[in-house]
């Protein structure tokens, strides 16, 4: 496989008023590899969102360097190459949707990438049959459901043709059933279009089907491996003040109670298997 996304040894440092400096990452270093999909999770101001700006070259590193697609985001002369690599989808559709007409904002990024209009049209039509909004083209993006604006904005990145997309706690302002539109959306990108995601996240149930899970704690990397490896260390994950997925919890306290013999259970239809044998 080839390396999209490489950390070498980086941290960054906030610089505040009157000189006061706060670290938000501590040498940290990892790579993603082109096609994966990759679950970061951590409580509330472990680095995570840090993570995903230094990723976009929104943050440069105070040291290391981060390498994107083959280029390094400090290289200010490559930034729109790193940008239409790694496509960024924020908390707040709302922060990302510029036009008044869904098929408009979809078409944004590419115009302001000079491609020609008869090539924007196609891509356009691709990126909303891909998300499932190919019927609200002409609709008005606020008349639009937060799970449809989320979609509409992952589109508009769509046609832009990363090879990876960095989604920073996308379904954080949603309903469930906006979270499973959403989610269901990142999933068949990675699996059907082979596109890398980085899904930033504190729900943990949003990484069971991710190939590894990174676990972000006070700007340092405290875990990392494959979903089931990491979401059954139940009582490490709560001293991180991370919650588990509910089927996670039932096989842990089962399996402390003798009734099963496995705690690497992440979904109910494993569970339903372990319970039925």
């Amino acid at each position: 496989m080839k390396t999209m996304i490489e950390f070498k040894d980086v941290k960054y440092i906030y610089k505040k008023h009157e000189g006061e400096e706060t670290t938000a990452i501590e040498n940290i270093s990892f790579t993603i590899e082109k096609g994966e999909f990759i679950g970061i999770i951590g409580h509330n101001g472990s680095g995570k969102s840090t993570l995903s700006k230094l990723i976009n070259g929104i943050l440069h590193p105070t040291h290391g360097d981060v390498i994107v697609a083959g280029f390094n985001t400090k290289d200010h002369s490559k930034i729109w190459d790193i940008r239409q690599n790694a496509g960024m989808v924020f908390q707040n559709p709302d922060n990302q949707l510029v036009a008044t007409m869904v098929e408009e904002d979809v078409a944004f990024g590419p115009e302001n990438l000079g491609i020609d209009p008869k090539e924007i049209r196609k891509r356009v039509d691709e990126a909303l049959e891909t998300v499932e909004m190919g019927a609200y083209k002409n609709k008005k993006p606020h008349m639009l459901s937060g799970g449809q604006k989320q979609r509409i904005a992952i589109a508009g990145i769509l046609a832009m043709k990363p090879k990876c997309i960095i989604l920073d706690e996308p379904t954080a302002m949603l309903d469930p059933s906006g979270r499973k539109e959403v989610m269901d959306t990142i999933k068949k990108l990675n699996r059907e279009e082979g596109i890398t995601i980085v899904h930033i996240t504190h729900y943990m149930d949003e990484i069971v089907e991710a190939d590894r899970v990174i676990v972000m704690d006070n700007g340092r990397i405290a875990m990392k491996g494959k979903p089931f490896e990491i979401l059954t260390q139940v009582e490490k994950l709560k001293s991180l003040r991370l919650d588990v997925p509910q089927i996670t919890e039932l096989a842990f306290q089962l399996k402390n109670e003798h009734l099963i013999d496995d705690d690497k259970i992440l979904t109910v239809n494993e569970m339903v298997k372990k319970l039925c044998q």
